[in-house]
């Protein structure tokens, strides 16, 4: 166990986590709603730190991430436990269960150290939410950093502002951020603010890092006009036109069973985005490269094609740390270096 980072006294022997924005208020020997901070005395651990349920190399652009290090591959981790609960989880035996100290113990050390022999050109938070790991993650990423390894979260967007601050100054530059939905939702995932996903997104791109939206299209839930408009409304607001979103199909898991998601909705909600001025939209979980390709928003021309989680072909001009579209001159926003041929 290692206290945590966010936290302060409630009185009575209460504390309030401020990890994340539900900013639970947990009584002695209890543990927050996620299942890893526990209050132990008035001083609240974290009891999930370094226990993992998952480790894998994986490539970037599963997470997804198209416009961040290009065809590299991160070794990509989880814990146990979630802030949300979303019916429709695909990794719900892990989202949805507690963290054990039976669970094997990786140090941070070690976790960075495993990386390195691999190959990998960074770490990934991912496969369960971060935002319950971020002691742990944090601890990481200041020692990637210190290896040149970068480190980037696959997350609900759900922290504080504070948390959002500390993850980019230990080194976490890159956010796949997932929007679950809109205030108008009925069932699903209620109670939540999704506003503060936007406000976060906001911040994480202002302090330097790079941010992708990730919108799950879950059928007869969150795929109506008013939501889907309402999260274009906000990326542009809030996020701006180069800011890349992935309008992606769902399919049942867990406890929901509406059917997956029409091709057709998926490419009405693609278009609109397009139309209202996205300038990088692609449509996933469909196994249609044609979807996935990156091209130039002022020619057209196709720039970086992809097929099966890999970058197959690349056709960018280098400009100093900027990539740009090698017939037009526009720039195209790439962080990190593209990795060829792995």
């Amino acid at each position: 166990m290692k206290e945590a980072r966010f936290y302060e006294p409630a009185g009575g022997g209460l504390v309030r986590c401020l990890t994340c924005e539900k900013r639970c208020l947990i009584l002695p020997g209890r543990r927050g709603g996620c299942g890893n901070y526990l209050n132990d005395g008035g001083k609240l651990v974290h009891l999930g730190y370094g226990r993992l349920s998952a480790l894998e190399s994986r490539p970037i652009e599963i997470k997804p991430l198209f416009h961040y290090w290009p065809n590299s591959t991160s070794l990509t981790y989880s814990t146990w436990g979630c802030n949300f609960y979303c019916p429709w989880c695909q990794n719900y035996y892990l989202s949805f269960t507690h963290p054990s100290s039976d669970d094997p113990f990786v140090s941070p050390e070690r976790l960075v150290d495993i990386a390195l022999r691999r190959g990998d050109e960074g770490l990934s938070a991912s496969f369960n939410e971060p935002t319950v790991n971020l002691d742990y993650v944090i601890d990481i990423s200041e020692i990637a950093r210190k290896y040149g390894l970068y480190s980037m979260v696959v997350t609900n967007m759900y922290f504080t502002e504070a948390v959002i601050r500390s993850l980019i100054n230990s080194g976490v530059d890159g956010f796949s951020a997932d929007i679950k939905g809109c205030p108008s939702m009925k069932k699903g995932l209620v109670g939540v603010d999704h506003s503060k996903i936007y406000r976060n997104a906001k911040l994480a791109i202002d302090l330097g890092a790079h941010v992708e939206m990730v919108y799950l299209v879950v059928t007869n839930t969150n795929d109506f006009d008013e939501c889907y408009e309402w999260i274009i409304d906000n990326h542009l607001r809030y996020l701006g036109s180069s800011t890349p979103i992935h309008i992606n199909r769902y399919y049942p898991a867990h406890r929901w069973l509406e059917p997956p998601t029409p091709m057709e909705k998926l490419l009405e909600i693609r278009d609109k985005a397009i139309k209202a001025g996205i300038e990088y939209v692609y449509v996933g979980n469909v196994g249609v490269p044609e979807f996935e390709a990156t091209k130039c928003p002022r020619c057209g021309k196709v720039l970086i094609a992809r097929d099966g989680y890999r970058v197959r072909h690349f056709n960018l001009s280098r400009d100093g740390d900027n990539y740009r579209c090698p017939r037009c001159g526009y720039l195209i926003p790439i962080k990190g270096k593209y990795t060829p041929g792995k």
